[in-house]
């Protein structure tokens, strides 16, 4: 981490304890720095297991420091525990976004997407860019986001160290798993500059990578810079990554234990050679074919959209994704700034897009659940004590990352635009519901 990113982070922890209440979700969230070794009983006329797409109806959740112990109608509230009563919210896992840019923030009236990318980088510096990072992260946090993963858009290592200052209690948000600069295609996704431009801008947010050499190079780059994921653009319009250089990405990846999430959005080229290299996730995706849907349902690739609403063929995708047996995660990639919503906000509003294409709330909450997590986690026991703490479920031995809403989400998949209490890791990090009392047993 810079010197300019360390006191960045510095100045966003004070600035977040120093401003003023506003609610009980803004009041003296606790460092994540340390779990909490104490017995925690919550108590909600309804619980969604997200495995069944069912209700539990008066649940209670027993939690041990940072892992749940018990889950169920008929669970006994252990002596001694703090029980928080919930009364008639819905408690469910923390969301999973598996496709943020949390240093990443356009603004409309700045014109498209290349005169913001360009203006982002060469305004914004790194110090500022971090602030940014920890306000959005923050915001993510508040909306019900426990987990994120952060693709890149970020600087050369500013979703790094934004990953570190929350593990780290430096910052509240959501955990991260982080990619740094993704490897791609000649110029990533700048359209053409002069070469000077091109030397001082594009490797302060991309790897060019040409040829399987160099792609190998980049991937040990990234791994030696920190990164959790390897992000990968596979096309920008006519400049694409080979297969040689995909495969090459791909098992040096893999040789050194990361998994590899590719971008692949317009023609079908790009999706087939990210599938056929054996990729972890293909994001976007608008225009897949179904001959990709069934290789990516046979080797296990998740889709990631991130659809915007009412676009036919992108609905028209999912089902037909559907159809093939393809996991779907869901992901906002949301990077313009709304003047009325908080980044947070924003990202809970995309869930409503994929029941109008066809899912079912139950699959949607699955989709931004449990399916996020497996993903992050390699497709292993999600949460359990042996393995990442991650969340996705609300189960003994997973991470006690729970969110309440106002609302049914399993009827209304608006009620996820509700929340009113997060908890993650076993720690309370809002909590404005309608006053009640918090009781010792």
């Amino acid at each position: 981490m810079s010197r300019f990113q360390r006191h960045a982070f510095l100045a966003a922890t004070v600035i977040a304890a120093g401003a003023p209440v506003r609610s009980r979700a803004q009041a003296a969230v606790p460092s994540l720095a340390r779990p909490d070794t104490s017995r925690v009983a919550v108590r909600a006329s309804r619980l969604v297991d997200v495995r069944a797409g069912t209700v539990i109806r008066d649940a209670v959740v027993v939690i041990e420091g940072d892992r749940i112990t018990a889950v169920g109608h008929d669970v006994a509230v252990p002596s001694g525990a703090r029980v928080i009563e919930l009364g008639e919210l819905t408690v469910l896992p923390g969301l999973i976004d598996v496709h943020t840019h949390l240093l990443h923030e356009y603004h409309s009236e700045s014109g498209g997407d290349e005169e913001n990318r360009i203006l982002e980088v060469v305004r914004l510096g790194p110090a500022r860019r971090a602030l940014l990072g920890a306000r959005l992260a923050r915001e993510m946090l508040m909306a019900g986001f426990t987990t994120v993963r952060d693709l890149g858009n970020s600087g050369v290592d500013g979703a790094l160290a934004l990953r570190d200052a929350i593990a780290d209690g430096w910052v509240v948000g959501p955990r991260i798993a982080a990619a740094g600069r993704a490897l791609a295609p000649v110029g990533g996704q700048f359209q053409r500059m002069t070469p000077e431009a091109q030397a001082l801008i594009v490797g302060q947010e991309y790897m060019p990578v040409s040829g399987a050499d160099e792609a190998r190079r980049a991937v040990r780059q990234a791994v030696y810079e920190g990164a959790d994921w390897i992000k990968v653009i596979v096309n920008v319009g006519p400049r694409m990554l080979s297969s040689d250089e995909l495969r090459a990405i791909v098992d040096e990846a893999r040789r050194a234990g990361k998994p590899v999430a590719a971008h692949a959005t317009d023609g079908d080229r790009a999706a087939l050679l990210a599938a056929e290299a054996g990729v972890a996730s293909i994001e976007h995706a608008y225009t897949v074919s179904d001959t990709v849907l069934r290789l990516m349902a046979a080797k296990g690739i998740v889709l990631v959209p991130t659809d915007a609403p009412g676009v036919a063929r992108y609905q028209a995708r999912i089902q037909r994704a559907l159809r093939a047996g393809v996991r779907i995660a869901i992901g906002s990639d949301m990077y313009y700034k709304e003047p009325t919503r908080t980044r947070g906000a924003a990202s809970a509003g995309m869930y409503a897009t994929y029941v109008a294409s066809g899912m079912r709330p139950a699959d949607v909450i699955r989709a931004a659940t449990l399916t996020g997590a497996e993903l992050l986690a390699g497709n292993l026991a999600v949460g359990a004590p042996t393995g990442p703490l991650v969340g996705g479920v609300l189960e003994p031995g997973h991470a006690a990352d729970l969110i309440a809403v106002d609302g049914d989400p399993l009827v209304d998949v608006g009620a996820l635009q509700r929340v009113r209490f997060v908890m993650q890791g076993g720690r309370v990090v809002r909590d404005d519901a309608e006053p009640r009392a918090i009781q010792v047993r």
